[in-house]
């Protein structure tokens, strides 16, 4: 029986990705950087090493992510790459995100090429903005003033559902047909953040628009919600790609590895209306 270890296991992805391993009867490893409290959690701290060859021991495959707040992921994931290499661990699916081939010195594309180079088996997934930040990280917005306020303009961007990034993670772990590869992954249709500030608004039953506000105004909300300088620029950095348009490019790579459609901007919001309500 196939093992895999998902690092990023309680997150929007990671726990969803859990659950499709474990439907195909593949014993899954949970890591996390706490001290473990359930059975099939390993404790990892990618940000220390801390846990890198326990965790790694007997693992056949690895869902490898970078956990949010650091801007040199590079510096994390190599590190587990080459105790995953030492471990025999067979299969790396990386998560990374769209653009970040752009320019090999991209922390990100860093961490991707040294997988390429390992000698592993791997596949590289770089998805586009994810759809769940609307009920994360640009909530308190919405839930406060009734709007979505970010510095992009009115750039499009072809979001993906985190729950369409799993279903891909999951066929890459169970499926050698696509080994080797790297694969951008969007939704199946561009939006602005006044079609989805309607859409949401329609799904919550009340009112929520979008301002477009000033880069600077951006950088003093993510530095007063505690987040280190070197992450806010990160963030700034890849706002300011959408603003300028990098975010538009629509794939066929869920469909392509899925069998299936990406889920639709409308169908996310009707599943997680309560949030904005």
């Amino acid at each position: 029986m196939t093992t895999t270890l998902v690092t990023g296991a309680s997150g929007q992805i990671g726990s969803a990705l859990v659950d499709q391993l474990l439907a195909q009867s593949q014993t899954v490893r949970r890591a996390t950087s706490r001290t473990p409290t359930q059975p099939g959690e390993v404790q990892l701290n990618l940000a220390t090493g801390e846990g890198l060859v326990a965790a790694f021991t007997g693992v056949d495959q690895l869902f490898l992510m970078c956990p949010p707040g650091h801007a040199n992921q590079h510096e994390l994931l190599i590190p587990a790459i080459d105790a995953a290499k030492i471990a025999g661990v067979r299969k790396v699916v990386l998560l990374s995100a769209m653009g970040a081939n752009a320019d090999d010195s991209i922390p990100l594309r860093r961490a991707e090429l040294h997988l390429e180079r390992s000698g592993l088996a791997w596949n590289v997934i770089r998805p586009n903005w994810f759809m769940q930040n609307f009920h994360t990280f640009w909530l308190h917005g919405i839930q406060t003033e009734g709007q979505i306020f970010l510095p992009v303009g009115a750039a499009k961007g072809s979001f993906i559902d985190t729950r369409d990034i799993a279903a891909v993670a999951a066929k890459l772990l169970s499926s050698d047909d696509f080994v080797n590869a790297a694969h951008d992954l969007t939704g199946s249709e561009s939006l602005d953040h006044t079609q989805v500030a309607a859409i949401l608004s329609r799904a919550a039953g009340r009112t929520i628009g979008y301002t477009d506000i000033p880069e600077e105004a951006m950088r003093q909300g993510l530095l007063g919600a505690g987040l280190p300088t070197d992450y806010t620029e990160f963030l700034l950095v890849i706002l300011g790609a959408f603003k300028a348009g990098f975010a538009e490019r629509i794939t066929d790579g869920v469909q392509r590895i899925t069998g299936k459609a990406p889920i639709r901007f409308e169908q996310y919001a009707q599943d997680f209306a309560e949030r904005w309500r």
